[in-house]
């Protein structure tokens, strides 16, 4: 642990005194040293939290101190107070705690930004999400069953398989990184009008041929690597349509953007339990290192959520 000064917040922003953080992928790879940082990120891990505000900016309207609020951050989430545009964050439904509350923000708006903008999904199509016991791959699944579409789920895990049964339509276990074949088989030889695909390289030859015509691939994670050989003849066969998207680097407007979007459609569904986040383990930011060896170790199925207080505890 290390002593910075508290943050005063700028015109436009607001000060959470953090109660609950989450771990992501990011995380792990900036610790690493092998993470892009976007310009003016700070070197205090954490891409998410909860908690409540206890200062505001100039400008800010519409909130009060000591209101409940969940937030997308660009750093600073596993701090005991944090700085943040106001437009990056979002009310806590009154059901949820802060352990559910810090397991929505990057997940949730990471696939929203994929299935309700990036590649939208519509009612009737079949959408396969690899990774699918993610944080984001479970929020993935529960979005595009919002949406109206079908699911399909891959994972390498049988474990995970398991816990993926009655979330999505159909689960594939696949332990050698073969889909494609199983895909058209549920989806009458038409594959999937669109693909979230965390994965990345190792999946890049099935994806093309699990694809519908005119289908969509939302590339948002590189788990299996980041090179591949492309053969633009097939993406020409498929009429295919290949998006990229992060989310961290991008601008305060166009997160003020997505974090109003999904706050209009998500935040109900959240409210009444549409949607409802995964949690995996609850652990103490003084262990914030096992934290991250289980995600390393990919044993989580959804989100691994920390504690900031000092004693551990959750507060009511």
């Amino acid at each position: 642990m290390i002593d910075l000064p508290t943050p005063e917040p700028a015109s436009g922003e607001v000060r959470i005194r953090v109660h609950t953080s989450a771990v992501n992928r990011a995380d792990v790879l900036q610790r690493r040293g092998q993470y892009a940082m976007p310009p003016g990120a700070g070197p205090v891990l954490g891409l998410e939290a909860a908690g409540t505000i206890d200062a505001l900016g100039p400008g800010v309207t519409g909130y009060a101190t000591g209101d409940r609020v969940m937030a997308l951050l660009t750093d600073g989430g596993y701090a005991e107070q944090v700085v943040v545009p106001a437009g990056q964050i979002m009310r806590v439904p009154d059901n949820f705690n802060w352990i559910l509350a810090a397991a929505v923000p990057e997940v949730y708006l990471t696939a929203w930004q994929a299935l309700g903008r990036d590649t939208p999904a519509v009612p009737g199509d079949w959408v396969l999400v690899h990774a699918a016991a993610s944080g984001v791959g479970l929020a993935a699944l529960q979005i595009a069953r919002e949406l109206g579409a079908r699911t399909i789920a891959t994972t390498r895990s049988p474990d995970k398989a398991d816990a993926l049964e009655g979330v999505a339509d159909v689960v594939i276990h696949t332990t050698s990184g073969e889909f494609a074949d199983q895909v058209l088989a549920h989806t009458d030889g038409n594959g999937a009008q669109v693909i979230i695909d965390l994965v990345g390289a190792a999946y890049w030859a099935e994806n093309l041929r699990a694809l519908a015509l005119d289908g969509s691939i939302a590339l948002i994670g590189l788990v299996g690597g980041a090179r591949v050989e492309l053969d633009l003849g097939q993406l020409l066969g498929r009429r295919a349509h290949v998006i990229a998207s992060t989310l961290r680097p991008r601008s305060r407007t166009q997160k003020a953007e997505l974090v109003a979007e999904f706050t209009e459609w998500g935040l109900p569904r959240l409210a009444d339990g549409r949607l409802r986040p995964t949690v995996h383990d609850l652990i103490p930011l003084t262990r914030v290192a096992d934290a991250h060896r289980a995600l390393e170790a990919d044993e989580a199925i959804g989100k691994i959520i920390l504690v900031v207080a000092e004693d551990g505890l959750v507060p009511m």
